[in-house]
C-alpha cells in the first residue's frame, strides 16, 4: 500500500516542503571584474556578510577584483601572516650560543655511544 501512496511522484527530483513561512535573508549583488580578461562576475551575498577582495573568474579562471562604487578595491595584503619556520620558533626560545652549545653537546654523546660501543676486534664492513 505505500508504494502506492508514492505513485507518480519523481523521487528526489522536488521537494514535497513549501517556502510558506519562510524568510529570505536580505541579499545583494557584489561585482567582479576579471583583471584578465575583463569578464564581470556578479555574485549574491547576504547584506551582512563581508564579501572577499577577489573571486576566481567563471570564464577564463583568473583572478577577478571586487568592484566597490565602479571601482576595483585595492588588496589588503595585511591579513596574511608570513609563514614561520621551525628555525624561527626556535629562534624565539633560545639564543644562537644556546643552540650551539646543545650542538656540541649532543654530538659529544652521539659519539661517545658509537665509540663505547665497539668492539676492536671486530672488523668493520665498508670502511
Amino acid at each position: 500500500m505505500a508504494d502506492r501512496s508514492l505513485r507518480g511522484i519523481r523521487l528526489g527530483a522536488q521537494s514535497l516542503q513549501s517556502e510558506e513561512g519562510v524568510v529570505f535573508m536580505e541579499r545583494r549583488a557584489t561585482t567582479y571584474k576579471c583583471a584578465t580578461c575583463g569578464h564581470d562576475t556578479t555574485l549574491m551575498f547576504a547584506a551582512d556578510a563581508e564579501p572577499p577582495q577577489t573571486w576566481e573568474c567563471r570564464t577564463c579562471g583568473g583572478e577577478a577584483l571586487l568592484q566597490v562604487d565602479g571601482e576595483s578595491v585595492t588588496l589588503d595584503d595585511t591579513e596574511e601572516k608570513s609563514a614561520r619556520s621551525h628555525w624561527d620558533m626556535l629562534l624565539e626560545r633560545r639564543t644562537r650560543a644556546e643552540l650551539e652549545e646543545l650542538l656540541e653537546e649532543r654530538l659529544a654523546y652521539v659519539r661517545a655511544r658509537r665509540g663505547a660501543g665497539e668492539d676492536p676486534t671486530r672488523e668493520r664492513i665498508g670502511a
